[in-house]
Order: structure tokens, then sequence, then C-alpha cells
């Protein structure tokens, strides 16, 4: 479907169905990367007035991006930190170990299995993007008030543990008292685990009901078996299995006895107990299982009234249209000010707004004929709900060819997850799901890549990636470019095709080099969450570029076109009219002349011959 159409299908009559922008020139901010007093950004900015999705495509492929309503592009060869723009084909993505553990690490939580305690949380930090990671143990000192969800989950399961455990002790040491067990000899204090998803299939048939379970028959029969030995020939070598035989202490008989006492004692708790090859195996019972998938546990009796409970959680993903919303304007603000140690100024409303919420893209509906996907184009903005609780906001565009993840922001409660990771996941894996209703959909995009800052490399794990060429837009694998950047910041990447067709070959990058790729610069690994995985730069206050920083006159453009006059056919737009400035010429005087024509020839240049011609440049 053609722009026209689309533009036609998304809006009114009375709503803009062209890209209106106007052209702010270089300028130049304090890098928000190396963060180097030394050092500057140097950007080529638009504001946005209205863009049609398809020229926001063409963009994109053109190394520009977007911070709400303003357009910029890193001026390359000058920029302190080059900023290559960076996507995936979706269908091509090969997840990597660690992706593949983030996927299965947020599948137990919401199976209820993840043991969190094992996971290290993230704890306030005095310093921006670089957090202090502690592990969370009921040593750790948290108010009432700041307690998450995940940590009151492990609280109880430590609870229940603690429970079941003296449960098991008190049996063992009734069969001691009646005879049943030597009463010679000192028991071992039992422990009660949670089970793991993979080890479930090895304990039980039904792996899905399975919590808990117990190695103390194995303890006690060693013990006794051992003692029992030790009687005979006085020596303390260990027992054999013939000897449990013998005896009658073998772990599954001391199992199936443990169980017989324990079932009349929990059959009310909300868990079934079984012996399974000598473990106690606790499961949550059939009938405490509600629709949705909570277990609702009724109290072990036992003196201190604690619960047993066991609970499987619901991840709700949400796709909505770019607006205010109170709520995740709150999570922005606590994430802000807890994972970067940032001021209140920068996320008030009004900056918020401004930066996340404010969209200069015209909204395209959907049209059932293959050419867009059910959500339509746009900007979005992808909600992670767990059990109804805002947990993370991914801010993305949905493009004709791609979907452009621009930011995440997630609560600091939930950094156990990966957030940052699994949001990535889950959009490629959008992406290939929406292919069957718009095929040119295929890519993502990731942002910008910066090799020469660490903590921004961790995007090339997403493989297999491309990098665009600053010079001639064209896109080079990852595994190419990256020799070349690590001799040099700023490179042309369309130049390796030399080593993609001569003697030498690309190096390549293999699953064990991905950690290579986000480190940090004190040897740590880069975590996704650690910095927004689609942080963009934010806009800075910025003066207006000098002399010194404008460009020098080219004989030939990024495009190979000559420079002279090919501003002429630039359509303007002044009071309301759309013309080529051919037609506008002879109204300006020589200098005013002069002065457009440079600004029109440095715009042409960055925006290209195509999108001069099609996007309105604004003159009031």
């Amino acid at each position: 479907m053609s722009s026209r159409m689309r533009n036609e299908a998304s809006s009114s009559s009375k709503t803009p169905k062209e890209s209106v922008v106007v052209d702010y020139g270089k300028h130049r901010s304090s890098c928000g990367y190396c963060r180097s007093p030394r050092h500057n950004s140097i950007s080529h900015g638009m504001l946005a007035e209205s863009l049609t999705v398809d020229d926001y495509q063409a963009l994109l492929d053109q190394g520009w991006r977007r911070s709400g309503c303003f357009l910029y592009k890193p001026e390359m060869d000058k920029t302190c930190c080059p900023s290559y723009t960076i996507r995936l084909k979706a269908s091509d993505f090969v997840p990597s170990k660690d992706q593949l553990r983030v996927s299965r690490r947020m599948q137990r939580f919401l199976d209820g299995t993840l043991d969190v305690k094992r996971v290290d949380v993230m704890k306030e930090s005095n310093t921006s993007n670089s957090e202090s990671l502690v592990h969370n143990n009921p040593s750790c000192s948290m108010s009432e008030e700041s307690l998450s969800v995940a940590n009151k989950g492990v609280a109880e399961d430590e609870k229940s543990l603690h429970d079941i455990s003296e449960q098991i002790d008190n049996v063992t040491h009734m069969f001691t008292k009646n005879g049943e067990f030597p009463s010679d000899i000192q028991l071992p204090k039992a422990s009660v685990r949670m089970v793991s998803q993979g080890k479930k299939k090895f304990l039980a048939k039904g792996p899905e009901d399975l919590l808990y379970s117990s190695n103390i028959a194995f303890q006690v029969a060693a013990s006794i078996n051992r003692a029992q030995s030790k009687d005979k020939d006085g020596s303390d070598s260990k027992p054999s299995r013939d000897s449990e035989k013998e005896n009658g202490f073998s772990p599954k008989v001391i199992a199936e006895k443990l169980v017989a006492s324990l079932d009349s004692i929990m059959k009310n708790s909300g868990l079934a107990i079984k012996a399974c090859n000598g473990h106690v195996n606790f499961y949550a019972s059939s009938k405490q299982v509600s629709q949705n998938g909570t277990v609702q546990n009724a109290a072990i009796p036992k003196k201190s009234g604690m619960k047993c409970q066991f609970k499987k959680r619901k991840l709700e993903i949400r796709l909505n249209r770019s607006s205010f919303d109170p709520e995740e304007h709150a999570l922005f603000a606590r994430y802000q000010s807890k994972v970067h140690n940032d001021k209140p100024a920068n996320y008030t409303e009004s900056s918020y707004r401004r930066f996340l919420v404010d969209t200069p893209l015209l909204y395209v509906s959907p049209t059932g004929d293959n050419t867009v996907p059910p959500c339509g184009f746009g900007s979005f903005h992808q909600q992670y709900l767990v059990d109804g609780q805002l947990v993370a906001v991914g801010v993305i565009d949905i493009l004709p060819n791609c979907l452009s993840s621009k930011y995440l922001f997630w609560d600091p409660d939930f950094a156990f997850l990966s957030l940052g990771k699994y949001s990535a996941l889950q959009e490629i894996g959008w992406v290939k799901d929406n292919q069957v209703y718009c095929p040119s959909l295929q890519y993502y995009y990731l942002g910008y890549y910066i090799h020469s800052c660490n903590k921004m490399r961790y995007k090339a794990a997403y493989r297999p990636s491309e990098l665009l060429c600053p010079l001639r837009y064209q896109w080079v694998s990852f595994d190419i470019a990256r020799p070349l950047l690590d001799r040099k910041r700023y490179v042309v990447l369309s130049d390796a095709s030399i080593l993609q067709h001569g003697e030498s070959s690309p190096l390549q990058v293999s699953e064990d080099q991905d950690a290579m790729l986000i480190q940090l610069d004190d040897g740590d690994q880069e975590d996704a969450n650690d910095v927004p995985m689609h942080e963009d730069e934010k806009m800075v206050e910025s003066e207006s570029s000098d002399d010194e920083y404008d460009e020098p006159d080219l004989q030939t453009t990024s495009y190979g076109e000559p420079e002279n006059d090919n501003f002429s056919e630039v359509l303007l737009g002044i009071r309301g009219s759309r013309v080529r400035y051919k037609d506008l010429r002879s109204m300006f005087g020589p200098e005013q002349q002069r002065y457009l024509e440079s600004q029109l020839q440095k715009y042409r240049r960055v925006v290209g011959p195509v999108l001069s011609e099609r996007m309105v440049y604004s003159l009031g």
C-alpha cells in the first residue's frame, strides 16, 4: 500500500497526511555516553510537526532517531562517540545461552518455582549506570512499605519450608521415642527444598504440581546403618546397600514410614505428600487449584500458624497507543530515581511527556489486506503486568519494515527478572508473529550501537545483527564491522566489502565471545537492565553550532550526486502552502537566496534527495 493510501486510512481530512519538519541545523551538546567534559556530541536536529511512518522508516535507514518530536542524527566523523544504527532480521535471530536463561527464569517465576532468594537483586546506587548488587537474604534491611511482591514470596516460601522441616523432625523424633528408630543415634535435621523445573521430571510423574522435596530418608538410613555397622565390627565403615536391606532401614522404607505419619497431619494444609524412591515429595493439592492456576493453600497445622503458599503468577502484555498514563509516569519516576539515581527535575510529568509520550508519527489504522499489522503503525507503549501490577513499559515505534525500540523502564523490585533482556526477546518475537499480517515487517531496530562505549555493547549480543554504514547507508554484518571498530571509532563500514571479497576473512564472534561484547570498564559483565535496553540520548539544551563545526563544501553527497543547485526541488511550507524552492527563488533577494540555499543544501545532504522532495521543509 502506498504512503498516500496509508495516511488516508489513518486520519480524517483535518489531520495532516504529510511530514512537516523544522530544520534546526547542527547542534553541539555534552555527550551522554562517555560523560567527558572535554568531549562533545555533534548532531543535526529537526523538530517534526508531523511525520509519516514511511518517512520515519527512511530516516531510520539514514541514521536518524527521535526523542519525542525531536529528530537527531549524529555527525559520525565529528562526535566523540560515533553511534551506529543497529538492527537484526527477526526470522534469523538465534538466542544465546544467556538469553534462553532469561526466558526460563521468567517462566519459573510465573510458575512459582523460582527461588528468588538465590537471585541477585538491585539495591539503590549512589552512581548512575553503576548499581551495587546485593544478595537477597533475611538479614537485608528493608522497610515494610518497600518490600516487593517477589521478596514477600521469598519470605513466605522460607516460612513454608521451615514449617515442613519441623513437622518432619517431629515425626522422626516420635519414631525414636516409640522404638521404631534406634534411640542411641543422633538423627540429622530435615532439609526441605523447592524443586526446580529442571529437576521435577526426575522426581515425579506430575512435575506441574510438585513443589518441595526432602532427602531426609537417605540421611536417616545412612545414620542408622552406620551406627549398626559400627556396633557389629567396631569399625566406622560406610554401610552397604545389603546392610540396609538386612536391617530394614532403606531410604525407600523410611520415606514411606514418614509419609504415612505426615499424611494425616498435613491433609488439610493444601499439600499432598508422597514417597518416591526414597524422596519425600510435597505437591499442590488438586482440590486447591483454582481456574486461574493459583494454588490456595491452608495453614500447616502448627503453633506458629504460618501459611504455606504456592502461587502461579499471570503475565499480561498490553500494546497501547502512545498516551500519558499516570501509573506509567509513576513507574518511570521510580525507575529513574532508583536505577539511575536521577534528579527529580529529570522525571517531571512535562519532561516525561516530551521524552516518551509525545510523538510526531501519524497513526495508520489496520486495513486487513496484509499491509498493516492488527495494531496499526505508529508509536506505542507496551506494558508488562504481573498479576495486574505494572512492572515494565517498553516505548516502541511500529513502522512498515520494523519494530523500533526506543526505551524501556521497569520496576526496580523486579530487577532479578532481567526485564531489559526479556522485553527485547518479546519484541523480536512480536515481529516474527506479525509478519503473517504484514510481510514487509521483518526487522528489529535496537537504537544506536556505540562500540567505543562499553555499556552499549550488549546490543550486539542479539545476533545476527547489522550496522548501518554512516556514509553510504548500506547494512554491514556486525561480524565484519567489529574488527574495523576495534581499530578505529569512526569507520565507513561499507568499505568492509573489501574484507568480504578480498584475501582477509571476517572475524566471527562465537558464543563464548558474547561476554566480550558486554563488559564494563571495571571488568564486570554488563546486564541489559543496568543500562536501559532502548535508551536513546535525552535531548539536551544545546547551543547553535559555531563556524568551526560547519561542514566543508563537498563535491558530492553520500548519495553520489553533485552538490550544485540540488536544492531547487526541496519542498517548502510557507503559510500553509506547499511549493518547490525553484518556484519561489525569485521572491528572495541575493543575500536571502545565499543564506536559504546554504541551509537547504545542508538539509538535503542529511535527509537525502528523495525525502527532501517529499517532506515539507517548514519556513513558518
